[in-house]
């Protein structure tokens, strides 16, 4: 009986197949065998935290509560997401596709192996991809975030192969893997410095270095403002800075506008309305240095920290926005107009800014919008009013400020500031408030179902409201008469802004 011999292309994979896990293994024993000083306490140690991704769930949270930023949030968001991606593919994928052993244990000190080894299959390490998911995602929205969990994570993966459950070549592929879950996430979700900057058309204001002629004035009440002062006293030495409490924000205002050539406002959305109202009366150019909770409108102009206003200022870079405004305004119908730089809106959320208002002081912001959203869909009932001569049940009305863009499953962005729209979104009234509030973030801006609709227009008239119907304006409350008028007041402010690079 002949044999016929083997394929070429068979023989070379297999010895190279052969090659690459005799270098694995000669790698393997040499991480093993040689001495690291200072590892035998940390290693182990760090490889156990990581398991289940509790690591990096801790440094998650972590990064959102020391960052103090947007950023920072949404770097921890990020890599969350990135490093539950990753986990997927391993489990689902990975662990399956190459049902490799675990190594023997034989040259590895006692001293360092896990107390309770892995009893999955050995390719791709998962706590290598976890890391690299996490670091990865972390980094593409914050160089600097991503620059202190590099470290930990490149000691992660590095304790996989020092504790001995798995070879290099695990690691390196875990890695990897671990990096693409992270860049495929940003291919379907964009970071933010991944979107366009929004248009806006550009505007002369003086160019003021060092802050001279620039009065700035402070809620000294409002999320971090109080810090954000000393780096703007810091950044900008000859400007005025007047730190206030919120009754004393009016009156600080009006006479800020009389001192100076600009007018500058530390503090959250209600602050910044009123500082931007003030502005566009006088007619002078306003500075926003983001000190709030939320920071919806400096975000949107790409104004993430106080160095991106000082950039402006002393480069005299700024942009014409539009202004939202709801007449009658919040003192009456012989009052002034009202107006809204972010967003205006009827039916549960004014209640919810209530009561969040209410709980905040005793429990801190998001804890507190948590449990008002519980409260308010659990007793509320829809707002009967005339929507554009129609009378209907509504759970929401929304008018934006401009049409709001989604990055992910909300509204999120406007990538014009000036485009002379209201983007107006209504939830229909029924019995499930919260699923028909769910669907219709999700569904995003111009679509139309029996649950929601949502259409750009340039004016909202709302009839048969019962007198005193909260509503909410840039996270502020007041209560309405009968009948309102919502429209815009096209490129009606003047705002300092960093223009893309």
């Amino acid at each position: 009986m002949s044999t016929r011999p083997l394929p070429s292309t068979f023989t070379s994979s297999t010895r190279l197949r052969g090659w690459l896990q005799q270098r694995d293994l000669t790698a393997f024993q040499g991480v093993a065998e040689r001495h690291w000083p200072g590892a035998e306490p940390l290693l182990p140690r760090l490889s156990r935290s990581a398991n289940h991704g509790l690591l990096w769930f801790g440094a998650a949270a972590g990064i959102a509560a020391l960052g103090g930023s947007a950023r920072a949030r949404r770097a921890a968001l990020r890599g969350v997401a990135s490093l539950a991606l990753a986990s997927a593919a391993i489990n689902t994928v990975g662990k399956g596709a190459v049902r490799r052993e675990r190594p023997v244990l034989d040259t590895v000190p006692v001293i360092r192996r896990l107390k309770r080894q892995p009893i999955t299959t050995s390719f791709p390490s998962g706590h290598a991809a976890s890391a690299a998911a996490f670091a990865t995602g972390v980094a593409l929205e914050s160089r600097g975030w991503g620059a202190v969990v590099a470290p930990v994570a490149l000691a992660v993966a590095a304790s996989r192969v020092y504790t001995g459950v798995h070879y290099p070549s695990d690691v390196v592929a875990g890695a990897a893997l671990g990096v693409g879950a992270a860049f495929a996430l940003r291919g379907v979700v964009p970071t933010r410095g991944q979107l366009p900057a929004p248009g806006r058309p550009p505007a002369q204001a003086p160019s003021l270095p060092a802050g001279e002629g620039l009065v700035v004035v402070v809620n000294e009440e409002s999320g971090t403002a109080r810090g954000t002062a000393s780096l703007v006293r810091d950044a900008l030495p000859m400007a005025e800075v007047v730190e206030c409490a919120p009754g004393d924000l009016a009156d600080a205002f009006a006479g800020a506008v009389g001192r100076g050539r600009a007018l500058g406002v530390c503090g959250g959305d209600g602050t910044v309305n009123l500082a931007a109202s003030v502005a566009a009366t006088h007619g002078v150019p306003l500075a926003v240095f983001p000190g709030g909770t939320l920071n919806h409108f400096a975000y949107d102009l790409g104004i993430e920290t106080v160095h991106d206003t000082v950039a402006a200022l002393k480069a005299g870079d700024a942009v014409r926005v539009d202004l939202g405004r709801f007449r009658p305004g919040p003192h009456g119908p012989d009052g002034a107009d009202g107006y809204f730089l972010n967003a205006f809106s009827l039916g549960v959320y004014p209640e919810l800014v209530r009561k969040r208002e209410h709980w905040a002081p005793r429990i801190g912001g998001w804890p507190a919008g948590m449990l008002a959203a519980f409260e308010v869909l659990r007793g509320e009932r829809p707002l009967e009013a005339e929507l554009q001569g129609k009378r209907r049940p509504l759970w929401l009305l929304f008018v934006g400020n401009g049409l709001f863009q989604r990055v992910g499953p909300a509204p999120g962005r406007r990538h014009n500031l000036a485009d002379g729209l209201l983007d107006v979104r209504v939830v229909h009234g029924g019995r499930t408030p919260g699923l028909r509030l769910i669907a219709a973030a999700v569904a995003g801006p111009l679509t139309r179902s029996p649950v929601h609709a949502a259409e750009r227009r340039r004016r909202v008239r709302i009839a048969g409201l019962p007198p005193g119907t909260p509503y909410a304006y840039d996270g502020e409350v007041a209560a309405s008469g009968t009948e309102l008028l919502v429209d815009k007041l096209p490129e009606a402010l003047t705002v300092y802004c960093p223009m893309p690079v």
